[in-house]
């Protein structure tokens, strides 16, 4: 990826060593069927956790490892559970106990997927969902469980889970279950145990009452640590951007617009800061939403849903809400807030860069936080290095270089047959080098209208980098959320106070009355999302927004009530229908 380069005075990510060949998977004792799956995955070569902690496991040893997310934990203890299933038996052989029903979902379908030609039933257990489900897939049988500890422990209580038959016992996330206040719940699930069998704790730290764990409830262990040098993946590119504190939003705009990211996950430290900023990135265009503790659980699901499905590009979350969260692929980790220790640093950005891929991770640092940062980069042992904040030209050069390189593809491939035959037609009354040029802007007016779901500006296509006018920054005034809320007054979000331009509202507009306002603690980000995210339609489409106590009202083309008003009888808003209707 083609970024802004370093100046002089910039620090330089610290040397690192040449790779050397290691084992492959097939060195760690895997059989035929279980490399087979794991091959179809696409996984290469083992990560340093898994080439440790492997061997041990099929040798029947006990495990405490020490790694943080991102490093390859799920098939470090995944693949030895598949490998040693006994496939007559249909009875659980293996319970793995995790945090969050995010991480129970992820790690039941990432065994599952390992353990294709095995034959390995899986089934996760976590509350929210209905318990008859849970019972039919317990009650036709299962091998490998993977839950919460609260709902784990409500069926061992209500008999409907039999661990007799357990053979192997995994802690994921064990310090994360100890900062939830799950340790009692676990330590009674762990007495209830066959006292044979084999245990595993994976953990990004290990505080005294994981090691006091550990030493109860694992004989023997052998202990694994990976370590911060190591676990952060060196493909993993790691940079930071000093800005002003009062101008990190168009800081993070600027990035946004040079970088593209196909998926992103943005830090922030607040739930008020989350909803701040992906109403402000709605309002720029991006399909964003907001991941924090006041949203309902089938919310965050939905969200989550959506985020991996590539209906939603960025998500907007605190580190709390993004506790268990294993969600693949994700191109960029942004820390619009810097992370308050090493720790939590590594937990971010360890949801980029995973099983061998690259990955961005950025961070936005005041002057304030640079002690802080060099604080952190101390206990990782690695200098971030230093970029500018992007400029237009630089954002312009960029799409630029893109929009060729993808020319340049188109006609390394060939199969030009058709078009040529239409250029030659055309030829005949006009000039071929015109008929290029018209092509050209057709398909960069597409590919901007694609990116930003507003009306294309292709600009960037022939400026000169050196004649583009830098960004221009909102005003004070323009970065406002809205005026003060008065007891007499409604809240209001109007277009001018989102920093959105009135040009973009073409078409007649439509006004809709909402059953949902102050009194039920909704805000302008939440319509606007609910808008954005369940209609499909684009942040800057929507015009103003008052909100009053019982009721709010807002504004959406026209031709987009009756799409609205369908996907909003599908959904909430802070928990309450908006029992949607048209403004008389």
């Amino acid at each position: 990826m083609t970024t802004t380069g370093p100046s002089a005075d910039e620090l330089t990510i610290e040397d690192t060593m040449p790779e050397e060949s290691g084992p492959t998977f097939a060195d760690l004792g895997l059989g035929t069927d279980t490399l087979r799956a794991i091959t179809e995955l696409g996984y290469t070569t083992p990560t340093p956790i898994q080439e440790k902690t492997i061997p041990l496991l099929l040798a029947g040893r006990n495990v405490v490892a020490q790694a943080p997310t991102g490093t390859g934990k799920t098939a470090a203890f995944g693949l030895p559970i598949i490998e040693k299933l006994d496939q007559s038996l249909l009875a659980p052989q293996a319970l793995i106990i995790a945090p969050t029903r995010e991480l129970a979902i992820q790690v039941a379908e990432a065994i599952s997927g390992m353990g294709k030609y095995r034959q390995a039933i899986t089934v996760p257990i976590y509350g929210g969902q209905p318990y008859e489900r849970q019972l039919r897939a317990l009650g036709r049988g299962v091998q490998v469980v993977v839950g919460t500890p609260g709902r784990l422990l409500d069926h061992l209580n209500r008999g409907t889970l039999k661990l007799d038959a357990i053979k192997t016992v995994v802690l994921d996330e064990a310090d994360e279950m100890l900062d939830m206040g799950f340790i009692e719940d676990i330590e009674a699930i762990l007495a209830a145990l066959p006292a044979t069998r084999q245990g595993a704790l994976f953990s990004a730290t290990i505080p005294p009452r994981i090691s006091k764990l550990a030493d109860q409830y694992l004989s023997d262990p052998e202990r694994v640590s990976i370590a911060s040098r190591d676990a952060i993946a060196p493909k993993v590119r790691q940079v930071y951007f000093e800005v002003a504190g009062s101008g990190k939003i168009d800081a993070l705009s600027a990035i946004l617009d040079l970088e593209e990211p196909s998926s992103a996950i943005i830090f922030v430290r607040t739930r008020v800061a989350a909803d701040e900023v992906s109403e402000k990135l709605i309002g720029m265009g991006y399909l964003a939403q907001a991941i924090h503790g006041d949203i309902s659980q089938s919310q965050r699901e939905r969200v989550l849903d959506r985020f991996r499905a590539g209906r939603t590009q960025i998500l907007v979350a605190t580190d709390v809400a993004a506790r268990g969260l294993d969600i693949p692929e994700v191109s960029h980790i942004i820390n619009y807030d810097l992370p308050m220790d090493a720790e939590a640093y590594v937990h971010r950005i360890g949801r980029t860069g995973r099983a061998g891929r690259s990955g961005e991770a950025l961070t936005l640092v005041t002057p304030r936080e640079i002690r802080q940062l060099r604080m952190i980069e101390r206990a990782i042992h690695r200098r971030l290095q230093r970029l500018r904040l992007p400029t237009q030209a630089d954002i312009s050069n960029r799409r630029r270089a893109a929009f060729r390189d993808d020319i340049l593809s188109i006609l390394d491939a060939g199969q030009l047959d058709p078009f040529l035959a239409l250029v030659e037609d055309l030829s005949g009354t006009h000039d071929p080098a015109e008929v290029a040029a018209a092509a050209f802007k057709m398909a960069a007016q597409a590919r901007e209208a694609t990116r930003t779901n507003t009306a294309p500006d292709v600009s960037w296509v022939a400026a000169d980098a050196a004649d583009v006018p830098p960004m221009e920054l909102p005003s004070d005034d323009d970065r406002r959320l809205g005026p003060p809320v008065r007891d007499d007054a409604p809240m209001r979000r109007t277009r001018r106070e989102r920093g959105q331009p009135f040009a973009r509202q073409n078409g007649p507009m439509a006004r809709l009355v909402l059953r949902v306002g102050r009194h039920h603690g909704v805000r302008p980000a939440d319509i606007v999302g609910a808008i954005s995210n369940e209609a499909g339609i684009p942040g800057d489409a929507i015009g103003d927004i008052d909100i009053y106590d019982m009721f709010s009202f807002v504004e959406i083309p026209e031709e987009m009530v009756d799409i609205v008003r369908g996907a909003l009888s599908q959904a909430t808003i802070r928990g309450q229908k908006p029992r949607v209707r048209v403004a008389g």
